[in-house]
């Protein structure tokens, strides 16, 4: 029984660490490449950025989340990015699928391959 309950849980914390991914690739990179800005800040600036201000991985899921929910300009951390590309659109998530997509961003080491990275 022990084993199968680490199984289940294997997969589980696998799953969810393949869903970030899957979210995160499937839809912030549209705009946010990963170490290049084009439309959108990089993501890899956008993490550095977060994790200065909120280097605790809560409340970076928190802050992140919430705004990306309802982009502000007068909350954002990015104040230059804004002027740069203006104020990002709001975008039609549920506040649970952009914390997976947050927890995802705050693990991720986007110098390095992992889980859903396109090499050239």
């Amino acid at each position: 029984m022990q084993k199968f309950l680490l199984l289940c849980s294997s997969v589980l914390t696998l799953n969810a660490a393949n869903m970030g991914s899957l979210l995160f690739h499937g839809n912030c990179t549209t705009c946010h490449f990963e170490q290049q800005e084009k439309s959108a800040p990089a993501m890899i600036e956008v993490q550095k950025r977060y994790k200065k201000a909120f280097p605790d991985k809560k409340e970076f899921v928190r802050y992140m989340s919430a705004w990306v929910l309802h982009p502000n300009a007068e909350s954002s951390i990015m104040q230059d990015a804004i002027e740069k590309h203006g104020l990002m659109p709001e975008l039609s998530f549920e506040k649970e699928t952009l914390s997976e997509i947050c927890d995802y961003i705050y693990d991720t080491n986007f110098t390095k391959k992992h889980a859903g990275h396109k090499t050239k």
